[in-house]
């Protein structure tokens, strides 16, 4: 093809790719199949491959590009971003609506209501369309600017729609994570030995703060767009009017936004979603009010801090207060001391609390928490539950001080805490505590998944001495097993067949189940492909490991550290005796070569070890967990959250029926 006929296919193909896109992350409404649209990019993938000097600036390949930032630069928005004031009751509201509508001198009013999503402000500019610039509140009138992390966002457009009103504007919004989106980030950070999120606000804003773009994508992130702070056109003469404009152009707003001619209608509406917003899929933490006549805003005006022509109307946290009678410290698999608040029984959102994470002794003293406080306790976006506070005017005099001890409270050694980390760690890799929350990863279901070695048995088996690392479980008799409570015949040998069975596991997998600190699933899965096998990767030097995709000095760092500890040499040798998988094997020429397989839900015909030997009989191999490296999706009868993500991801998933024909098995 000549050069314009380059140029002007790559401007057709973004465009069409962007138009599903908005079809399918904003309105939720895709017009084509994956597989129609993964054609499209890898059509356009190839024009950009063969002439990089056209790629666009708005191509869907450019969401994430750049390379990590040292910090972010300081942006001045064009209108301030103020706070809104805040009403907790009825009668509240009420007093707000008196004086707007004494200010207005008796004009009839008109009131917006929107969700109040509990997330990070945000401000974008598109100049003729494009995104410019995507910046964080800050103090209102300066914000960071987070635009390559911004562009990560799949249901952010990186240009508005062709022929909408809007071209040159600054558009407020707030970017929040699922609550799902929550609960696997959490689970992935908890196997990586990283603290969690408390909260999707407290997620999402540290997603948007990352100064490596990659690992912003990596995060569940969604955007809701609700005000037309600027543009250098036309605006419409209702709030009403310029989220329709903002739709029409691409961007996301909220269907839940209704018009109210009273206030009395306005709490009608706020009362029916005190009651439904566990319903939805993502936090908030109120409702917004607003005049809907832009003329009418400009007469109300500002105060100081806030617009007098829009207020929140909070929501009561889910939080209740209990005692709080002890503070103790366990031990995990990386050695990290975690204080652990230890709480008289509440019920808290439907369940109930009996003990929250306190992360760590410095938590523990910005929070002021004393043994035996009364306090405040909150399950923020239904994850986890957290310590907000004591109630300092409950106390008695008879409360207790926190010190974390220096000492490992399992084995008694010396725990240490780096300059650099908040957390204290014991130092020795043989304490009890460690070896058995090791033993516990490495047999978890995203490890070597050996059903039927869980922590009680564990308990049991590191107690009598029967096991001191992973590899001692490939040594286990029936006899060894019969010593334990609670093992009979049959589930002895159940449980020396999981062990047998996990033999056979991915590469990725053992890599996974090494416990290595910073490597979870994924990571283990972009290692196991860019390496290939356990020797190479324990000769790498940090430099070349930082290389890897999505590696980075840092976890490159962890990964040396682990292998320079003769311990885990021996560990891994020892491994590697017992049968396992030390390089990432694949039948090279077979009709599956170079395609990855991940299987989710159950297999109505075979089992998962089947399914796993079908492929990889073929030249194929099976991944753990939804990556880019990821092909085909397997869904089986009552799939997980897999299934969704890769459904997000775009990737092609097949029913039983075809992955079976596929791999020549019907």
């Amino acid at each position: 093809m000549s050069e314009e006929k380059v140029r002007a296919r790559m401007r057709e193909l973004v465009d069409e790719i962007s138009h599903h896109d908005t079809k399918y992350f904003v309105e939720d409404n895709p017009e084509v199949s994956d597989y129609e649209y993964d054609m499209l990019v890898n059509e356009l993938r190839a024009l950009e491959a063969e002439h990089p000097d056209m790629i666009l600036p708005d191509s869907p390949t450019q969401r994430i590009s750049g390379k990590p930032l040292d910090e972010f630069p300081q942006v001045e928005h064009k209108v301030a971003m103020l706070s809104l004031g805040n009403s907790y009751s009825p009668d509240e509201l009420r007093e707000f609506d008196a004086r707007v509508r004494k200010w207005l001198g008796g004009e009839k009013v008109e009131y917006i209501v929107e969700l109040k999503i509990d997330g990070l402000g945000i401000a974008l500019v598109y100049k003729d369309g494009m995104l410019v610039r995507g910046a964080t509140r800050g103090d209102g009138r300066v914000g960071e600017d987070v635009t390559t992390n911004i562009k990560t966002i799949r249901s952010i457009p990186l240009r508005l729609k062709a022929g909408s009103l809007l071209r040159t504007v600054e558009v407020r919004g707030e970017v929040y994570m699922p609550t799902d989106g929550l609960r696997r980030l959490n689970k992935e950070r908890e196997a990586k030995g990283e603290p969690l999120f408390a909260n999707p606000r407290n997620a999402a804003a540290g997603s948007i703060r990352q100064l490596d773009p990659r690992m912003a994508a990596s995060r569940p992130l969604e955007a809701y767009f609700y005000t037309l702070s600027y543009s250098d056109g036309q605006i419409p003469d209702t709030h009403e009017k310029a989220l329709e404009a903002m739709k029409g152009a691409g961007l996301r707003v909220s269907p839940q936004t209704t018009k109210h001619q009273s206030i009395d209608k306005v709490l009608e509406h706020i009362a029916s979603w005190e009651t439904k917003r566990d319903s939805l899929d993502y936090e908030i933490d109120g409702i917004v009010v607003k005049v809907n006549s832009l003329a009418q805003q400009a007469k109300l005006g500002y105060t100081a801090k806030e617009p007098r022509w829009a207020i929140a109307y909070k929501y009561p946290p889910k939080q209740m207060t209990t005692k709080l009678l002890d503070i103790q410290v366990q031990v995990g698999r990386t050695g990290a001391l975690t204080p652990v608040a230890i709480l008289e029984p509440v019920g808290v959102g439907g369940v109930t609390v009996t003990h929250a994470t306190l992360h760590n002794e410095d938590e523990v003293r910005r929070k002021g928490l004393k043994i035996g406080d009364f306090v405040l306790v909150e399950r923020a976006g239904e994850v986890i539950p957290q310590v907000v506070k004591p109630i300092v005017d409950r106390r008695t005099g008879d409360e207790k001080e926190f010190r974390m001890p220096h000492t490992c409270p399992v084995c008694g050694s010396k725990a240490v805490r780096e300059e650099d980390e908040a957390v204290r760690r014991c130092v020795n890799a043989s304490c009890p505590a460690q070896i058995k929350e090791r033993l516990i990863h490495f047999c978890s279901r995203t490890a070597m998944d050996i059903e039927g070695v869980g922590p009680s048995l564990v308990d049991q088996l590191v107690e009598k001495g029967m096991v001191k690392d992973a590899s001692d479980l490939y040594g286990l008799t029936k006899d060894d097993l019969l010593q334990l409570e609670g093992i009979a015949d049959k589930s002895s040998q159940n449980i020396l067949d999981a062990i047998g069975a996990s033999v056979g596991r991915d590469f990725a997998n053992v890599l996974y189940a090494l416990g290595i600190r910073h490597v979870g699933r994924t990571t283990a899965d972009v290692l196991a492909e860019a390496m290939g096998s356990m020797d190479k990767l324990e000769s790498a030097s940090v430099e070349e490991l930082s290389r890897v995709e999505g590696i980075g000095l840092v976890v490159g760092g962890a990964i040396r550290s682990f292998f320079d500890d003769p311990r885990n040499r021996k560990l891994v040798e020892s491994l590697g005796k017992a049968g396992l998988r030390m390089e990432a094997t694949r039948k090279a020429g077979g009709p599956l070569s170079g395609k990855v397989f991940l299987f989710t839900g159950e297999l109505e015909s075979m089992s998962r070890a089947d399914a796993q030997e079908a492929v990889e009989a073929l030249g194929g191999r099976v991944a753990s967990n939804v990556t880019k490296a990821v092909d085909f999706v397997v869904v089986g009868r009552d799939p997980g959250s897999k299934a969704g993500k890769a459904k997000s991801m775009k990737k092609a998933i097949l029913e039983e029926r075809a992955f079976l024909e596929m791999v020549g098995k019907v």
